[in-house]
């Protein structure tokens, strides 16, 4: 068999499929898709590129991760915290059940002072972002940890065709600067990028949001054939406006972007080393990568505002700092028939990963500690073996199969001796998926598997309650997750893209947010269902139109009195876009983003209101080498919540808590101008 028969088969592949353009081309608005068939194992797997990612109007990093279909990326505190996340119907608190990479290392943190599978993408440079991988549901087995509701991995440019300079300025005290270029040296490139951004948004008292931002890489090859070693540093200061009570609203105590304790905020930094290797012959494929992260994270937050302390007020700390080290390594063989009629590929991979942790949970008031909760050191580590075939059968069948066996240990020395311990588990996760066509450029699919998420370490050893010293239940290790997808993708039309997916998943033990704490607790096992429907049309050289529509039904599995509705479960999510490219130097773009209505207590009694917001960009080219681009957010000033809550608080001066909403407004209308350069 030739390489023009196998390559149907080798896009498949994770090593050879997205490979292998390591090259970062010039920042225009564009919005080509790439085909997905003979490609893709689901309807809800894809590749969005680099190019595809620079059309975007994005507020925030993380919202380039609004690219996958049916996802939302939102906020409910300062700009350098962790983004909310709402996918399937969940809302992923700050990334538990959606596994985020960024070349191959993980983002999520275990066993977090603040949330479990804490995702902080504030150290993405959005500009290098060559690709972004996606699929939905724990149906690869190389997935793992996080990835029941789905998975995605940012890979960066190793070479830009040109290099980049970028100065922004906004309201709100927006201001940003970027240098970036991959000059030759010797055999290989050396990529750097340096960014720097202040930004208030539209809060009374400004977030004074500051970051520093750097990556360096050297690198020779490609992707499928080479090597690369990374470095990066991120660091950054904020203040923070948190969600604020309705009442407060209505009575006109405060306004919507006031803030009741003004010393709330946050510092962050991140720095790592990576590196990668990878080799592709006829017969087969390997690929080694290795990585060592130090996070470090100071969090002040206030959600009860003065509940618990009617002196103090309750704001409190979650310290954390950890050294995350891993390896992932992989093999693929390739066979096919002599006739070229079948073609498989079989993976065979291990992974390790080692969290050292020290966190804790302080009281706190100005940021100055009052008193410690909790404190404790935790060594979290974890390994797996995997093994993943794909074999095209005939050429309207093809299958994947894989088994992934995990094994996790949790080492918790606390502050006290009853909550101290050591808690291991493993866990087996198989999956399946057929693919049926393509005929008349139309492919189904059946996707069935298993996965996991890990619960906190803190949980799987706890025997009292630091807050109130009563006797705890200790959490299961790992949860099971089960999935199940079928779906469709045509072609049929020429310019037009559509998939469609139906889908279940089980969980386990559900994970669900705390106000008083600001974490997340195990909590009962759900079910979803939902339809997820994307659509990309191309009518005209000059115009691409895109559609991306999901409904989620989430219920507990379980009989409890207070109800079955999950809080929080968002049940609706739409994306409207349009790009514009005609000939000459003008193009744009517009996206409408909405997500519904959620309950927001389990029997469904009280639920939030719908977020709708309207984007946009126009971009003029001067010359081949300049560029302006002015940027739009909340185009119609709607004065929406970006997340709702309900729980009880209590403000200065009430005689006792209250049971009220809780939310953080959509950022006002504002615009951004850049000037963009290439050298």
């Amino acid at each position: 068999m030739n390489k023009t028969t196998l390559a149907p088969l080798l896009a498949t592949l994770s090593l050879a499929a997205h490979a292998d353009d390591p090259f970062l081309p010039r920042v225009t608005i564009d919005a080509s898709r790439i085909s997905q068939l003979g490609i893709a194992d689901s309807a809800t797997e894809g590749t969005v590129t680099g190019r595809q990612l620079a059309a975007r109007t994005t507020y925030r990093p993380g919202e380039l991760l609004e690219a996958v279909p049916g996802l939302v990326v939102s906020q409910h505190s300062g700009e350098g915290k962790a983004n909310q996340f709402y996918l399937r119907g969940f809302n992923l608190d700050h990334g538990t059940d959606l596994r985020t990479t960024v070349d191959g290392m993980p983002v999520n943190q275990r066993s977090h002072a603040h949330g479990q599978g804490w995702t902080d993408l504030n150290f993405v440079i959005p500009e290098l972002a060559a690709r972004l991988d996606y699929r939905k549901g724990p149906y690869s087995a190389q997935a793992g940890d996080f990835a029941s509701a789905g998975s995605t991995d940012i890979a960066y440019a190793s070479r830009l065709t040109r290099g980049i300079a970028n100065i922004a300025v906004g309201q709100h005290g927006y201001g940003r600067a970027l240098v970036a270029a991959s000059p030759e040296l010797g055999a290989g490139s050396l990529l750097y990028a340096l960014e720097t951004m202040h930004n208030d948004g539209p809060f009374t008292r400004g977030d004074n949001y500051r970051k520093v931002n750097g990556v360096l890489r050297y690198s020779q090859g490609y992707a499928n054939n080479g090597f690369h070693v990374t470095a990066m540093a991120y660091r950054a200061k904020w203040h923070a406006t948190d969600q604020i009570p309705q009442r407060a609203v209505d009575t006109g105590a405060l306004g919507r972007f006031d803030a009741i304790d003004p010393t709330d905020g946050g510092s962050a930094h991140r720095y790592s080393l990576s590196g990668a290797w990878a080799r592709t012959t006829e017969s087969g494929a390997a690929r080694v990568s290795a990585y060592a992260i130090a996070n470090r994270l100071a969090l002040f937050s206030n959600f009860t505002y003065f509940m618990d302390d009617p002196v103090n007020g309750d704001q409190f700390a979650q310290p954390d700092r950890r050294v995350t080290t891993g390896v992932d390594a992989s093999y693929t063989w390739h066979t096919h028939d002599a006739n070229g009629v079948s073609a498989s590929a079989t993976t065979v991979g291990a992974t390790a990963q080692n969290d050292n942790i020290h966190n804790g949970l302080q009281r706190t008031k100005a940021r100055q500690v009052i008193g410690t909760t909790r404190q404790d050191h935790i060594v979290e580590t974890s390994g797996a073996v995997f093994i993943e075939n794909q074999t095209r059968w005939m050429p309207a069948l093809r299958s994947v199969a894989g088994l992934r066996a995990d094994h996790y240990r949790f080492d918790v020395a606390g502050d006290r001796a009853a909550n101290t311990g050591t808690a291991n588990d493993t866990m087996l996760s198989p999956s399946v998926s057929l693919v049926f066509g393509p005929w008349a450029r139309t492919e189904f699919y059946v996707n069935a598997g298993t996965g996991f998420h890990s619960n906190d370490a803190r949980g799987t050893v706890i025997a009292v309650d630091p807050k109130t010293n009563e006797a705890v239940d200790r959490v299961t290790p790992l949860a099971r997750t089960r999935g199940l997808d079928l779906g469709v993708r045509s072609e049929w039309l020429r310019g037009l893209q559509t998939s469609l997916s139906l889908y279940r998943l089980d969980m386990d033990s559900e994970l669900v947010f705390v106000g008083d704490a600001g974490t997340t607790e195990a909590g009962r096992p759900s079910r979803r269902h939902g339809v997820e429907f994307s659509s990309y049309y191309k009518p005209f050289k000059w115009l691409a139109l895109d559609a991306d529509l999901a409904y989620a039904r989430g219920r507990y599995r379980d009989a409890d009195p207070a109800g079955d509705r999950i809080p929080g479960a968002v049940e609706g999510v739409a994306q409207l876009a349009a790009t514009f490219t005609p000939e000459g130097p003008w193009s744009g773009a517009l996206r409408l983003r909405w997500f519904g209505p959620r309950p927001l207590v389990e029997d469904d009694s009280i639920r939030s209101d719908a977020t709708l917001t309207l984007n946009g960009r126009l971009a003029f080219q001067v010359d081949r080498r300049l560029h302006v681009e002015l940027e739009a957010f909340n185009l119609t000033d709607r004065r929406d919540a970006a997340i709702t809550y309900y729980y009880a608080s209590r403000l200065k001066g009430e005689a006792a808590p209250v049971d009220d909403y809780h939310f953080h407004p959509i950022e006002s209308r504002s615009l951004r101008l850049s000037l963009n350069y290439t050298f």
